[in-house]
């Protein structure tokens, strides 16, 4: 794996984005407002996703062990009333940060992704869930009308996390090999490789990024690439470069 943040900076990171998505629901029109960006949700939808993830996932990493049984969410919904769902949802959070905090970054649990990336652990949890609060943070915002460019060391670390843990798999990819790099306005490069072993990636140097000739390339800032990949924006977002095709063909691999 490529270095990452540390446990202490995550475990901040997503303190700070679950409080910013508080405040999103907080400043809401109404808890009733559609969501755009997820079809079909209601403010509150996205609220009580949010704050089951961050239960579940409090009792994954203090209960289970990796090959263990996919684990049932206890099934409770947030209050519908806003004051009292803002905070459950601030109950919610501090239930997983203590959770992690409890368990300690090295401790291993259940996961649903494959562990070659990322690994099955608590510091891999923790890293999953900051782009859960940064994208639906996100979502929120949009929900309310106001959405706001993602913090640009949370936007760069999703980019990178969502293809270590998302898009590194032995699935084999349906098409002829393929590399797509991802270049971000802040100087940070990946390259994803697509063949019959599947889909994995690493982090490019600035001269390896300077003199890649893949099958297609992105450019964009870190938040426009990470909302990118979370399907958040459209393609034509960011500046595409060789063959225009091969994100679309990405995106319906899923």
């Amino acid at each position: 794996m490529t270095e990452n943040l540390g446990f202490p900076a995550l475990l901040q990171m997503l303190d700070e984005r679950s409080a910013a998505f508080r405040a999103a629901i907080t400043a809401a029109p109404s808890l009733d407002a559609d969501v755009p960006s997820c079809p079909g949700w209601k403010l509150y939808d996205l609220a009580n996703h949010l704050s089951e993830g961050d239960r579940f996932w409090a009792h994954i990493v203090l209960n289970t062990a990796p090959g263990d049984e996919r684990p049932s969410k206890d099934g409770r919904a947030a209050p519908r009333e806003r004051e009292a769902l803002v905070a459950w949802l601030a109950d919610s959070t501090e239930q997983l940060l203590a959770a992690l905090r409890e368990a300690g970054p090295d401790r291993a649990c259940w996961a649903w992704w494959e562990p070659l990336a990322s690994p099955h652990t608590v510091a891999a949890v923790a890293r999953r869930r900051v782009p859960e609060s940064l994208i639906h943070t996100y979502d929120a915002q949009l929900a309310s009308g106001a959405p706001q460019e993602l913090p640009t060391t949370e936007a760069l670390d999703a980019a990178e996390e969502f293809l270590a843990t998302v898009c590194t798999v032995t699935t084999p990819w349906p098409g002829e090999p393929a590399t797509m790099d991802y270049h971000t306005a802040e100087g940070r490069s990946w390259r994803q490789t697509l063949d019959a072993a599947g889909s994995r990636f690493t982090r490019l140097t600035a001269a390896e990024a300077a003199d890649s000739k893949p099958t297609a390339a992105l450019h964009g800032t870190a938040s426009e690439l990470a909302l990118l990949m979370y399907m958040r924006v459209p393609a034509d977002a960011v500046r595409t470069e060789g063959d225009a095709g091969l994100l679309q063909r990405l995106q319906e691999w899923g």
